[in-house]
């Protein structure tokens, strides 16, 4: 489902996301024709910065004390639509690489976040560039993010064929020997399963869309996170949901999933790329919700007791085994003010 809101306010009670996917705007490239809030478009980096951890603080609400947040983000160059506006900053110059990514994922690490791997995206086919005193830009960041120390993660989910059976290419042969990475236990060096643990450098295309959003990341990249990050049945959330790529892949991976959205633009999009998928959102009587949006009048999202596929959030069992009692839904009444209108999967 997607809402149309707010990234900074999420209609959702806390603790009730699993796993979240996400793509803000990159800072200071693109107008998405949003209103003087939308996020990207900020003065300096630091108050890009600063919007972001606002966004990321709400995120950290929702999310499940062993949930993980997966960060997409891209770097800018100082001096394009700054020097356009005739923005001065005290360190950067013009052409200056900003570090966008790393400066986001050390003021989310300051204000409590676990940071626990980046991961460079690498794209085999990068948009061409007219530049020729540096390389052309070929990668983006993939930074993992939890709440605790101990999260759920599934490494099997993602893991990679082995390129060998044997422990190295030049066929250098180490005896049996106990490992700290085994818990003590005697292991052969040779008996390596056919799989690895996946490597922090993801070879991916770049996927052109047919919508009018250009800055979708591949669904390549969402299915391995989503299936490190979640089960089946799980709650998934991004944020900036944009054309729906996540939500189109957690139909694929039977993955429960909401989207939050502020441009009028992108949520029927994203609505209509995955409006031949998934279930009815239903209350535990049986019965579906009715979702309103604001042009017939509003109203509530869902009513006490009701969930994503008439799952129940008070140990009822559900897609994914047994959930533990939260107190309700998790989505909460419009009320808040966050929900400005509702793109759902299927018309009820």
């Amino acid at each position: 489902m997607i809402v149309r809101g707010d990234a900074r306010t999420i209609p959702l009670r806390a603790q009730t996301v699993q796993c979240v996917v996400t793509s803000p705007p990159y800072f200071q490239l693109r107008d998405y024709q949003c209103g003087e809030g939308q996020i990207g478009l900020e003065a300096t980096p630091e108050a890009y910065i600063a919007a972001l951890v606002e966004v990321f603080r709400e995120v950290w609400r929702v999310l499940r004390h062993d949930g993980v947040l997966w960060l997409v983000l891209g770097d800018s160059y100082w001096g394009t639509r700054s020097s356009q506006r005739g923005l001065q900053h005290s360190a950067l110059k013009p052409k200056d690489l900003i570090g966008i990514p790393w400066r986001v994922a050390l003021a989310l690490q300051a204000d409590g976040w676990y940071l626990r791997a980046d991961i460079i995206w690498a794209k085999s086919n990068p948009m061409p560039e007219p530049v020729r005193d540096r390389p052309t830009r070929s990668h983006e960041y993939v930074f993992l993010l939890s709440k605790s120390r101990r999260y759920y993660y599934d490494a099997g989910a993602i893991a990679q064929p082995a390129v060998s059976d044997h422990p190295s290419a030049n066929r250098f042969v180490r005896r049996p020997q106990r490992t700290h990475g085994n818990r003590g236990n005697s292991t052969s060096w040779t008996d390596v399963g056919g799989s690895r643990n996946r490597r922090d450098v993801w070879q991916l295309k770049s996927e052109p869309t047919t919508e009018a959003h250009y800055a979708t990341f591949p669904a390549e990249l969402a299915r391995l996170c989503i299936l490190a990050g979640s089960r089946p049945g799980d709650l998934v959330l991004d944020p900036f949901a944009g054309v729906g790529t996540v939500g189109e892949v957690c139909e694929r991976l039977a993955r429960r999933w909401i989207g939050v959205e502020l441009s009028t633009e992108y949520g029927p999009l994203a609505r209509q790329r995955t409006a031949q998928m998934g279930l009815p959102f239903k209350c535990l009587s049986g019965r579906e919700a009715a979702l309103y949006p604001a042009a017939n009048g509003g109203g509530a999202v869902f009513g006490l007791g009701c969930s994503p596929e008439g799952r129940s959030l008070r140990g009822k069992p559900g897609l994914g085994g047994f959930e533990p009692a939260r107190g309700g839904a998790p989505i909460e009444a419009a009320a808040r003010g966050a929900v400005k209108e509702l793109f759902f999967l299927e018309e009820i």
